[in-house]
């Protein structure tokens, strides 16, 4: 089966890898790579906070890159969306790690359990673009929580034959979508290099990607069970 890897590189590569163990063919086409911020990352982990969000793995990339001056030790208190998030954290050098069910509300409901009324704000390492979800379900919960923005994903732009090559020439089976913004670019690049994909199945990572599909191609989404790539394997 041939299957669209919309990841950016990095992930994209490890996707791949377990997609051929799996005996399907990959075919890579990253719509974002990531851009890290450096000082807003350490200006961020220099000042107080309680405790550290993070809800993908990129975030715990953008913090390798700061190196000692991020402040890690087994101390410092870390919920991560999932665990592929916690995994990451894990390998960056965080112990005390709490471990949410995969999404923003449930990260934020897990935090809720876990602090009554820190002293100081929660610390949300975060990325741009984002759902937002997260924050807004601390503020009903009165939770404090500082924002800071360490990377930001830039969109990838593609020439027609390079869209020909991964696309057109021979068609997908199936696209991997991982993101509401990462399915709304797909279906952009799918609509300026005027692709059909008439037998081609979408395979939603959540409802609230699944929910940026166009109108016409949703008779072929399929939905995961749960919000990692487990799930979404599940569905090939």
């Amino acid at each position: 089966m041939r299957v669209v890897v919309t990841r950016p590189e990095i992930s994209a590569a490890r996707t791949a890898e377990r997609l051929k163990r799996m005996g399907h063919a990959p075919v890579l086409l990253p719509l974002s790579n990531a851009v890290h911020h450096r000082k807003v990352a350490a200006d961020a982990l220099a000042s107080p906070h309680s405790a550290l969000i993070v809800t993908s793995a990129e975030t715990l990339r953008a913090l390798a890159e700061i190196g000692s001056d991020a402040g890690i030790d087994d101390r410092t208190t870390l919920f991560a969306v999932g665990e592929k998030t916690a995994a990451a954290a894990r390998s960056a050098g965080f112990r005390n790690i709490h471990i949410g069910s995969g999404d923003g509300a449930g990260l934020a409901n897990l935090i809720a359990s876990k602090f009554d009324q820190p002293d100081l704000p929660l610390l949300y390492l975060a990325g741009k673009p984002r759902a937002g979800s997260l924050e807004l379900r601390l503020e009903e919960l009165g939770l404090p929580v500082r924002v800071a923005e360490i990377y930001e994903m830039i969109p990838v732009d593609y020439r027609p034959e390079e869209i020909d090559e991964r696309l057109r020439a021979h068609l997908p089976h199936a696209v991997l979508l991982y993101s509401r913004e990462n399915t709304l670019r797909f279906f952009e690049i799918a609509e300026q290099h005027a692709v059909s994909l008439p037998e081609t199945a979408f395979l939603c990572i959540s409802t609230r990607t699944a929910d940026a599909v166009p109108a016409a191609f949703r008779p072929h989404i399929r939905i995961a069970e749960s919000p990692d790539e487990n799930a979404l394997f599940a569905l090939l």
